[in-house]
C-alpha cells in the first residue's frame, strides 16, 4: 500500500493534482479542504495517502491532515459510501467540522452536500458515532495542537469564480452553483475555502 507521497507539485485541476516523485508524476485526488492548502506548483509536498485498487482502475487519495485520512478511511466503512461520496464528505468539512457535525447531530450540514441524502446522512451520523469512541478527541477542534495553515490567496484570482467552479466539481449543477455563490454574503477578503463553507452552509440551511 501507498501510504505517504512526497515530491514536487506540478499539476491541480480540481479534484485531481499531479506530484512528481524521482522522475514519475503520481496523479492524486484530493478534498477541497486540501486542495487549498496546497502549496504554489513547484514546491515540495508531502501527503497521507489511502490507495484503492479496483477491477477498472487503481486510484491514490491524499491528505496533508492524519485525522482527515483516517475519517476518510472510516467513512468509506460505512454501507453506502464510497471513496467518492468520503472525498466529497471531506471537501465540504474537514475532519474537525465533522466531529461537530457528530457533537450536535447536525443532520442539515452533511444532506447540504451534493450526494447525500436525509437518510445517508442519518445513518452516517449514527454509524460514525457508533466507530468514533476512542478517535473522535482526534477528530475535535484544537486537537491537533493549532489552526491550520491557510493556503496564501493568488493576487488577480476572481474567488468566487474559483468556489463555483469547486461547487460543480462537487456535484452541483453550473446554475445551482452560481446561485448558491450569488447568494454568500462574505466578509471583503474571504478565501475561496471560506466562500465555498458559507455556500454549503446556506445550502444546508435551505434544505433544513
Amino acid at each position: 500500500m501507498i501510504g505517504q507521497v512526497r515530491g514536487k507539485l506540478i499539476g491541480k485541476q480540481m479534484p485531481d493534482i499531479l506530484v512528481e516523485v524521482g522522475g514519475i508524476g503520481y496523479e492524486i485526488q484530493v478534498p477541497m479542504t486540501t486542495l487549498y492548502q496546497l502549496p504554489e506548483l513547484g514546491h515540495e509536498v508531502t501527503l497521507l495517502t489511502h490507495f484503492v485498487v479496483r477491477e477498472d482502475a487503481q486510484l491514490l487519495y491524499g491528505f496533508l491532515e492524519p485525522a482527515d485520512r483516517r475519517l476518510f478511511r472510516e467513512l468509506i466503512k460505512v454501507s453506502g459510501v464510497g471513496p467518492r461520496l468520503a472525498l466529497t464528505l471531506l471537501s465540504g468539512m474537514d475532519a474537525s467540522d465533522f466531529a461537530r457535525c457528530l457533537q450536535r447531530d447536525d443532520v442539515s450540514a452533511l444532506v447540504a452536500l451534493p450526494g447525500v441524502g436525509r437518510k445517508t446522512a442519518e445513518r452516517l451520523l449514527v454509524e460514525m458515532r457508533d466507530k468514533a469512541g476512542d478517535w473522535l478527541d482526534e477528530l475535535s477542534p484544537g486537537a491537533a495542537g493549532g489552526a491550520k495553515p491557510v493556503a496564501q490567496d493568488t493576487a488577480g484570482i476572481d474567488k468566487r469564480l474559483e468556489a463555483e467552479h469547486a461547487l460543480v466539481s462537487l456535484g452541483y449543477k453550473l446554475t445551482e452553483a452560481a446561485k448558491l455563490m450569488a447568494s454568500v454574503d462574505a466578509p471583503e477578503g474571504a478565501s475561496t475555502e471560506e466562500l465555498i463553507r458559507l455556500a454549503l452552509r446556506f445550502a444546508g440551511g435551505n434544505k433544513g
